[in-house]
């Protein structure tokens, strides 16, 4: 059980750094608008997830439609996802953009598991939750202090407006997380969960692709921009995440991530986006929280208990007891 946690923790940090590419490759492509390029990174990255799924999700039809409204909540929140998180970038910074839209998601996963599964989530994952959003405040800060200089002027409401649509990405990514883990949980295998879920939202970006995605074709370094997004980060990227989801829970998978780190340096290096001490703070203390997050623990040393016998010491029968609480959930 350890071994396949830790396989499903690398499949989700190895996606989180295709992830964090993102924000700096939609940089070469200017012209296209953050809605075009989150509809055609999550869009046709979804379509091809399904295509490649489609013997599985035929095989799998009986199980799907039984957990139609999971599978519905899950592509709603595919839909939505990217057209927040991109828009956010726009306006706050790639930085800022990237590190509140999956800073905030562990907080949004926990709410979304404790109000849909009850989880009580142990104290470990909420130290670590902390820390996240820690560096997250405080790279906000820091953009903010900085929100005058660097290649692109932003002003202090823009900045606001990206970070809510950020916190607005947040709780969707963890809505669709949470929305395939449950489908995996439920024995739909990782293909068939992710497929279908990926698909239904690329089908509804489907519209907003045609609606903006014309400056995509109008030179080769737009239409290559628009092919990485999908293929890598997102096609690529989500085949790990749903091997990924297939060994944690959602509320572990959301927090296991690098992206915001990724995303922050190379937006100083390949963007030039000037990164205060404060921002470097903030990145330090996402590093520090997937540091508490993946760093294994001692097992707990059993305790022996007299043998159960069914009877109490004057030979009247004795009930068994209850089954004792996993408080680590």
């Amino acid at each position: 059980m350890t071994g396949s946690t830790g396989v499903g923790s690398l499949c989700v940090l190895l996606a989180s750094v295709l992830w964090g590419t993102t924000g700096t490759a939609a940089t070469f492509a200017p012209d296209v608008g953050p809605l075009a390029i989150g509809a055609v990174a999550m869009g046709c990255g979804g379509l091809l997830q399904a295509l490649v799924a489609v013997p599985r999700i035929r095989r799998e039809a009986p199980a799907l439609r039984r957990r139609r409204g999971v599978v519905l909540l899950g592509g709603a929140a595919v839909g939505a996802y990217p057209l927040a998180f991109y828009s956010s970038m726009h306006l706050a910074g790639v930085a800022a953009g990237t590190v509140v839209s999956i800073g905030s998601a562990p907080l949004a996963s926990a709410l979304v598991e404790r109000v849909m599964d009850g989880r009580r989530l142990p104290r470990r994952w909420t130290a670590g939750a902390a820390l996240g959003l820690t560096g997250t405040v405080l790279l906000c800060a820091a953009e903010s202090a900085g929100a005058h200089t660097g290649p692109t002027t932003r002003s202090t409401g823009s900045i606001v407006l990206g970070v809510g649509l950020g916190l607005v990405a947040g709780l969707t990514y963890a809505l669709y997380s949470w929305a395939a883990h449950r489908l995996i949980s439920r024995g739909v295998s990782s293909a068939a969960a992710m497929g279908t879920v990926f698909g239904l939202g690329g089908v509804l970006l489907m519209p907003v692709l045609l609606a903006t995605g014309a400056p995509l074709l109008d030179s080769r370094s737009n239409a290559a921009v628009g092919a990485y997004m999908a293929l890598v980060p997102m096609f690529i990227g989500y085949v790990l995440f749903g091997w990924g989801l297939a060994h944690v829970p959602a509320s572990t998978a959301t927090t296991l991530l690098l992206e915001p780190a990724v995303a922050a340096v190379l937006a100083v290096l390949a963007v030039g986006e000037r990164l205060p001490a404060l921002g470097w703070a903030g990145i330090a203390s996402v590093v520090c929280c997937l540091a508490v997050l993946t760093t294994p623990t001692a097992p707990r040393p059993r305790t022996t208990t007299p043998p159960h016998t069914g009877a109490h010491a004057d030979g009247t029968p004795q009930p068994d007891p209850a089954p004792a609480l996993d408080t680590t959930r």
